[in-house]
């Protein structure tokens, strides 16, 4: 008996240690928050004293006003050329202070290849046809324009999908980016791309067309795709996307992606999305909370809180993406990550010139 004792006492002293040693080398996991901490529910109905049903936001969810001199100006610009930005087309919440360049220069998401789509996501507010207008041959030259007159060193572009193309616009993108680089050759250019199908001749084409981050948005966790993603977009299709990115880019290029929560996703499957994106080797990843905008589209399941976003940013991290944006408000294209993506981007140019 006192050497079953004794036995016991050593095997669960054993079992300790390894786990113990196990926990060490394991990943780093999402600290679990109870039902109140990570988010609140989305209310079916509230009434104001008149009876109007109406639908109050929690008080994290507040945007800057649209005004001030360079947002204006921004504003002015686009109209004057012709052209589309997913900041008003998709009803960006964060449109006032990306425009307004509160804290340093104005940001602006153009969107190339017109402003309607050949696909229909249910999160998405841009108009959507099977037989968009065509393509404005001169908007690559029109583009290059506006962004000389805003002065900006750092660009986004991104486009609606163009399935109704046979190349579904890559080289239309791929145009787009050689013309900035010609009028501006020091200018820093993210192209937040669609999925051309998953045609790795297409993402190498825009892949190597002189950008500096290449984008593309994974939208949601794996289970949830089809629900919320048009039915020709799909998660393993869209990592392959970000992976071919960096292979034929031979990792000379940041790879980017943006996952919206408050869809319904559980937290296991997010952070079973981090490790995905991890593994296909994406360096930057962005978290926000999806905003419904309309009552045609895809109904909220609940606001998660910013303590909840703080930690999958820490998550993230620890994960090692080299970026991450995490809060309530943040979108794919949010400025606050632009300044620190340009730093890492000018990084990574003195050492391969080195």
């Amino acid at each position: 008996r006192q050497f079953s004792a004794q036995a016991s006492k050593q095997i669960k002293g054993e079992r300790l240690e390894a786990l113990r040693e196990r926990l060490q080398k394991e990943d780093a996991s999402f600290r679990q928050f109870n039902i109140a901490q990570y988010s609140d529910p989305v209310p079916k109905k509230n009434r104001d004293e008149s009876g109007v049903i109406i639908h109050r936001k929690p008080p994290w969810l507040k945007a800057v006003p649209t005004s001030g001199e360079n947002y204006v100006k921004l504003r002015k610009t686009v109209r004057d050329l012709g052209l589309a930005t997913v900041c008003e087309e998709a009803h960006c919440p964060n449109i006032g202070e990306c425009w307004g360049g509160k804290e340093g220069t104005a940001t602006a998401t153009i969107m190339i290849m017109g402003d309607t789509c050949t696909r229909g996501c249910s999160f998405c507010a841009v108009k959507t046809s099977r037989s968009p207008p065509p393509l404005d041959p001169d908007e690559p030259k029109k583009v290059a324009e506006a962004i000389a007159q805003w002065g900006l060193d750092y660009v986004v572009l991104t486009s609606v999908d163009r399935d109704d193309l046979s190349d579904q616009g890559a080289f239309h993108f791929s145009k787009t980016v050689k013309s900035l680089k010609q009028r501006k050759p020091d200018i820093l250019v993210e192209c937040l791309t669609p999925d051309f199908r998953g045609e790795r001749s297409l993402v190498k084409e825009v892949a190597l067309s002189g950008l500096d981050v290449y984008a593309h948005n994974l939208e949601t966790v794996e289970r949830l795709q089809g629900r919320v993603r048009d039915y020709r977009a799909g998660y393993t299709q869209s990592l392959g996307v970000l992976e071919h990115a960096k292979e034929v880019t031979k990792g000379k290029v940041l790879t980017k992606t943006s996952l919206m929560l408050g869809c319904g996703e559980k937290q296991g499957e997010v952070e079973a999305c981090l490790k995905d994106l991890r593994s296909a080797g994406c360096d930057v990843v962005t978290l926000g909370q999806y905003l419904r905008p309309s009552r045609k589209h895809m109904p909220m399941k609940e606001y998660v809180t910013p303590e909840a976003f703080a930690e999958w940013q820490r998550l993230a991290e620890e994960m090692g993406f080299l970026y991450v944006a995490s809060g309530p408000m943040v979108r794919s294209s949010y400025k606050a990550g632009e300044f620190y993506l340009k730093a890492l981007i000018d990084s990574k140019r003195e050492r391969i010139e080195d």
